[in-house]
């Protein structure tokens, strides 16, 4: 009877004892829920963004929110290729990379969100898809390297085809550096007086290909970097780079092109079925705030998107900027692949001459 006694208080205490762990255990599927995979507070970011940038942005993003960042730092054409492989089963939980123009035809990789604080942001860079939210613009550009360009001006894309440049400009392959892409799209709509399908444009286009001389670079960070340490007298690339060059005593400057620059929306976009939804949810939001925004107009060299948001005085006055006629994003974006075949084509036949 005692032994019997003994065993039931023996069973008591193991049945209260399971209902303690099985009640740890359904607080730590509330918490995973709230914060994401198991149960911590974190997030795994892929970024094609400039040191600056990441460095501005995430370590106040932890600081502010508690969420650790785990980075992920390669090329746009890199990281797409990351974000296709793991489709299903995502490592990954916010791609900031690219824009709308480079990924819309593949919105099955992404997470449908619209942030509270898209209704702040300029109307022509809202979220109109639900997929992409533009965070930062970053103007097509020429960097040029004044120690090596001596004579030879270059103010705008009709000065490309001087002979004497003749395999001597940097260029990175539209098909996958985003960067790239947009300098053809600029080009295009520049030199086709609005309409980047015309004769004249494609007409420019053939003999800017032929001047690169088959040379052309598949890292938009390598293309910018070549010519700041004088490989290469002018290169075809985004603003942020080249003025950072400049802020750091490179003897590097910025030229918009006369013709017309583009001012793509470079974006941020959460992984379909991430891991950490909700955090990815967090970090959009953050990425549009009034606080990130004027931070990063204020002390970096990319362009805020956020309406009334500071802008840096070593930033060229975007009112000073000859923007390209008739740019429109959502038709680049349709036929980005038109484009980019095309492009690939007028490159064949050239090698093959």
């Amino acid at each position: 009877m005692k032994k019997m006694k003994t065993l039931a208080m023996l069973l008591t205490a193991a049945l209260a004892s399971s209902m303690i762990f099985a009640g740890c255990s359904q607080g730590e599927s509330a918490s995973e829920k709230e914060t994401g995979k198991g149960g911590a507070n974190v997030l795994t970011v892929y970024t094609a963004r400039s040191e600056s940038l990441n460095n501005a942005v995430i370590p106040n993003f932890e600081n502010d929110t508690g969420i650790k960042v785990e980075v992920i730092v390669a090329g746009t054409g890199e990281l797409l290729k990351r974000v296709e492989s793991e489709k299903g089963n995502p490592m990954g939980d916010i791609l900031w990379a690219a824009d709308e123009t480079m990924l819309k035809s593949k919105t099955d990789l992404f997470e449908q969100y619209v942030s509270p604080e898209d209704s702040h942001m300029m109307e022509q860079f809202r979220n109109k898809t639900g997929y992409f939210s533009p965070a930062f613009a970053d103007p097509t550009v020429f960097i040029v390297n004044k120690n090596l360009i001596g004579d030879i001006k270059v103010e705008g894309f009709a000065d490309l085809l001087n002979p004497e440049l003749k395999g001597k400009i940097a260029f990175g392959d539209p098909a996958s550096s985003s960067s790239a892409f947009q300098s053809l799209a600029a080009m295009l709509y520049a030199m086709g007086n609005g309409d980047p399908m015309s004769p004249e444009a494609w007409d420019f286009v053939e003999k800017f290909i032929a001047n690169l001389d088959g040379k052309m670079f598949g890292s938009s960070g390598q293309l910018h970097k070549s010519v700041a340490d004088g490989e290469y007298p002018v290169g075809l690339t985004w603003e942020d780079p080249v003025v950072n060059y400049i802020k750091n005593g490179a003897p590097v400057e910025v030229v918009f092109p006369k013709e017309g620059a583009i001012f793509p929306g470079e974006s941020v976009q959460i992984i379909k079925g991430a891991k950490n939804l909700e955090n990815a949810k967090k970090f959009v939001d953050y990425m549009l705030s009034e606080k990130v925004q004027n931070l990063v107009g204020g002390e970096l060299t990319v362009r805020p998107l956020r309406e009334g948001a500071n802008l840096a005085s070593y930033m060229v006055p975007t009112e000073q900027i000859q923007l390209a006629k008739n740019y429109d994003e959502g038709w680049v974006s349709e036929n980005k692949e038109k484009i980019t075949a095309k492009f690939t084509d007028l490159l064949e036949k050239s090698m093959d001459k």
